[in-house]
């Protein structure tokens, strides 16, 4: 879009949402990226939404966007060579479950933020309720400001063993006594692997981005079941995913 400054400011957005995780950036915000940052939670405040949690992994991955863009002097959500949005907050160290991103280019910081406010679509990645992290990064060519924010709804880092004691306490609240060794379990996330010992009655898998309830059809059988006991295994995730997801198999006995 133009305006009337005496240089133009262009805005563009991406947006991506997952059904189906070090940098060298700052860890808080400081300078143009700050000014945004504030600017962002001042419109969340205002609509009573809650503030945004500062990424510095979102804000590495749109440092280095921010960078391409000014040395391309040129708006895109992706240039030739670059891996996606999704990749790029990826391989970062960002772990979402959502991801968005607003870029502009405009002749003064404030700006950006008032042409991103001024753009519906722009304006609801800031003010999304779903999102719950950002990051930021300004880059300067000229008089000209190139900005980036990456916006995610951010998941935890789980190792296995955290991944486990959460299903497994959940499980627990469901009347059932959970096995203290997840090998057998571990073991099930390959299906073609034969289960040793006492064969269980049923072997559900399942993929989360938030294990802090179970699934509905994970809840349904043990309903409608007569199970006592189950273990649980966290499953190693996929290497080509994009989006954070956690893998899980129960032994319901």
């Amino acid at each position: 879009m133009r305006t009337t400054y005496s240089r133009p400011v262009f805005l563009a957005l991406l947006f991506f949402l997952a059904y189906s995780v070090k940098t060298t950036s700052q860890e808080i915000p400081d300078g143009h990226e700050k000014f945004l940052f504030d600017a962002v939670n001042r419109e969340r405040t205002f609509e009573k939404l809650p503030p945004l949690k500062w990424d510095a992994n979102l804000a590495s991955a749109a440092r280095a966007h921010a960078r391409q863009m000014a040395e391309h002097n040129h708006l895109s959500h992706q240039f030739a060579g670059e891996p996606d949005l999704t990749k790029r907050a990826h391989d970062a160290g960002a772990y979402f479950s959502m991801v968005a991103e607003n870029v502009a280019e405009a002749p003064s910081v404030d700006e950006l933020h008032i042409e991103w406010m001024k753009s519906p679509p722009h304006r609801a990645n800031i003010l999304n309720p779903k999102l719950t992290a950002i990051g930021i990064a300004v880059e300067i060519r000229g008089e000209q400001y190139f900005a980036v924010q990456d916006f995610s709804t951010a998941v935890n880092s789980l190792t296995k063993e955290e991944q486990e004691r959460r299903v497994g306490q959940l499980l627990r609240e469901r009347g059932l006594r959970i096995a203290k060794n997840p090998d057998e379990a571990r073991k099930a996330c390959d299906s073609s692997v034969a289960i040793p010992g006492a064969r269980p009655l049923t072997v559900a898998h399942f993929e989360a981005a938030d294990l802090n309830q179970l699934p509905e059809q994970l809840s349904g059988m043990i309903n409608r079941g007569s199970f006592k006991n189950a273990a649980v295994g966290a499953c190693s995730a996929g290497e080509a995913a994009s989006f954070s997801r956690f893998r899980i198999t129960v032994l319901l006995y």
